[in-house]
């Protein structure tokens, strides 16, 4: 059996392959941590790291336990805030939080609301607003019981899903903008245009390169479209929440947007049950 503590010291390693950065990150000296990383070898009966002078490299057999182990660490995260929720007396014993990415889905997830609120047994439903791929880290980790996720931006590998909705893309741009003038674009024609760069957003974390702004929220991201500095590609839902200084326009090559309802594999929930049938029916 595989201990928490050998996992959790393991993923440090394995993702700063580097001891002492290890050891720093988990608050400990880097002799124990060595010995413990030697000693999960000696159990398993496998080599996880290559050691050599000039640092730490993960074997296959280490990219399958940091896989598995980073899994493993979100499930008992998951397990322990689950039952936190559970057993809170200042929460609702049938409740569910449902992530969603911050102004995507507005009409659908209306709709889902009030007719699953509709229900005779209907649970509370918090919503927790995300970034733009944060759904499936938040099911992962027990922060939200159900998501709205949307390919091909979110990965649904692990989870449990229904598909809801497709729908095509959208620029949107000042609305005093040239481009905004045109019945369609495509994606040609928004990139590299000059005194408006796509903006860019976080994926775990990490922005990719680009000359557009790094967004950190919604409103963020209004104001900057608004104020001719920048332009983003959505899902054409966004229409719900744009401004009088925006303009949406259909993108005729961008893929098709599907939103999909996700929850974990493992969940035994009745209240998530009710949920997703309501879901499927709308």
């Amino acid at each position: 059996m595989l201990e928490t503590r050998e996992l959790r010291y393991f993923v440090a390693v394995a993702e700063e392959l580097h001891f002492g950065r290890a050891a720093e990150r988990l608050g400990m000296a880097q002799p124990p941590l060595s010995r413990a990383i030697q000693q999960l070898e000696r159990r398993l009966g496998v080599r996880l790291l290559e050691r050599n002078r000039r640092g730490v490299a993960l074997t296959g057999a280490g990219e399958t336990l940091l896989h598995e182990g980073r899994a493993a660490l979100d499930a008992t995260t998951a397990a322990a805030r689950r039952t936190r929720r559970a057993g809170s007396a200042d929460s609702p014993r049938d409740r569910l939080v449902l992530a969603v990415k911050a102004g995507a889905s507005h009409k659908l997830l209306h709709k889902l609301l009030d007719a699953y609120a509709a229900e005779p047994d209907a649970a509370e439903i918090e919503v927790l607003p995300s970034g733009t791929c944060e759904q499936g880290e938040m099911l992962r980790d027990g922060r939200a019981d159900v998501a709205l996720m949307h390919a091909p931006f979110n990965s649904l590998a692990g989870f449990d899903s229904e598909e809801l909705m497709t729908e095509g893309q959208v620029v949107v741009l000042p609305a005093g903008h040239p481009l905004a003038a045109h019945r369609v674009l495509t994606l040609a024609d928004i990139t590299g245009v000059p005194g408006l760069p796509l903006a860019r957003w976080s994926r775990n974390g990490v922005y990719p390169p680009g000359p557009g702004p790094e967004i950190h929220d919604q409103t963020q991201l209004a104001q900057l479209i608004a104020l001719g500095r920048t332009a983003a590609v959505f899902p054409d839902s966004v229409r719900a929440w744009l401004w009088a200084e925006h303009t949406a326009v259909p993108l005729t090559d961008a893929p098709p947007v599907v939103t999909h309802i996700a929850w974990p594999a493992h969940s035994r929930s009745l209240a998530l049950a009710g949920l997703i049938r309501t879901a499927t029916r709308l």
